[in-house]
């Protein structure tokens, strides 16, 4: 514990912490509240059959965005497209969304106008409803906070605590992407402060780029796991790295896990620079976070319709087991690395 960490501080806590500690004193007093605090989404019963799931994210200035080399449309877009992954995280279809704002005397109207621009252009693309909200004045910046709405089947909802041993953890796409694309954008960022006639040099990295300022819920992955008719035992969005969420599966399942080094799926650019930056890209998937694919356990049985169906490609990357075998990483090696949440911490201070 460093010095401005004192035993109640938040940074000692950390955010998962606070979220645990909040959670404690909740109670429900609905019978529609089936799940409230602990999941990627609330859980409610509003009809027969049915589930409703709802989440909430707050964007800070400064804190989750930098306006420096982040569009407001391309902001705008990823606001509501990492509230729509937390609704797919549930194995669940959104519907709509409400858009709060915090908004200070820097802002213009054609400012507001380009934010909403995005706002509107991922509602179309995923058929979703922006169905209210609210405006304030800030005196700090910008604040986006997004509430998004879906529907589910009951019997087809996904929670992170259902993970059996034996069951294979599968991920829908590459990781680490999104992190090696701020990396790229800090560093041109640092480059421009250094000398004000350069210009940006983003090389060939489009998709890297892509990956951290606009982001695409994985909608897809729902729908095929529909048509195929699988529904994972446990799952959640990548947005605080890989192994961070692997480790709040087992912890609410009561599981360990294996995860293979080399079944991470990698993307060449993400490889590439990470070469150029020495930093180990399999770190940049374990703990970078913002990738927003899906990672889920699913039955062995299940996983054979993956290879008589096609769609989207999913990798299996590893395996749950019995909680006392903990949670490790088999490196490349064939060692065994104990798996650490090292991933973004809301309250670290920095």
């Amino acid at each position: 514990m460093n010095q401005s960490q004192t035993p109640d501080s938040l940074e000692s806590l950390g955010e998962f912490g606070l979220i645990d500690r909040i959670a404690t004193r909740a109670r429900s007093a609905n019978a529609t509240t089936l799940k409230g605090i602990g999941d990627d989404c609330a859980v409610l019963s509003v009809s027969q059959g049915k589930r409703k799931v709802i989440t909430t994210d707050l964007l800070l200035e400064g804190i989750h965005f930098d306006l420096t080399y982040c569009p407001l449309t391309h902001l705008g877009y990823k606001a509501v497209a990492v509230n729509l992954s937390d609704v797919c995280a549930m194995n669940a279809r959104p519907q709509q969304i409400t858009v709060s704002l915090g908004v200070s005397a820097k802002f213009t109207l054609k400012a507001i106008d380009d934010l909403y621009e995005g706002i509107y252009a991922a509602c179309n693309a995923y058929g979703v409803d922006l169905v209210g909200g609210d405006t304030t004045s800030s005196l700090t910046g910008l604040t986006i906070s997004i509430t998004a709405i879906g529907e589910a089947d009951e019997n087809k909802i996904a929670y992170r605590s259902g993970a059996r041993p034996n069951d294979i953890v599968c991920v829908s796409g590459d990781l680490g992407s999104a992190y090696m694309g701020l990396q790229l954008l800090e560093r041109e960022k640092r480059v421009l402060r250094q000398s004000k006639t350069s210009q940006p040099d983003f090389g060939d990295y489009k998709y890297i780029l892509q990956r951290q300022l606009r982001p695409e819920p994985r909608t897809d992955i729902v729908e095929f796991l529909d048509q195929i008719g699988v529904v994972p035992t446990s799952m959640m969005d990548v947005s605080d790295g890989l192994s961070s969420e692997m480790l709040h599966i087992c912890k609410q399942s009561g599981v360990g896990c294996r995860i293979v080094e080399e079944k991470i799926p990698i993307h060449e650019e993400t490889r590439r620079l990470a070469a150029e930056l020495n930093i180990n890209p399999v770190v940049a998937a374990l703990n970078g976070g913002e990738d927003y694919e899906l990672l889920f356990s699913i039955a062995q049985a299940d996983y054979e319709k993956f290879q008589s169906q096609v769609g989207p490609p999913i990798y299996a990357i590893g395996y749950i087991c019995e909680a006392s075998k903990s949670t490790r990483l088999i490196t490349t090696c064939s060692d065994e690395a104990q798996l650490r949440a090292q991933g973004w911490k809301a309250f670290d201070g920095k």
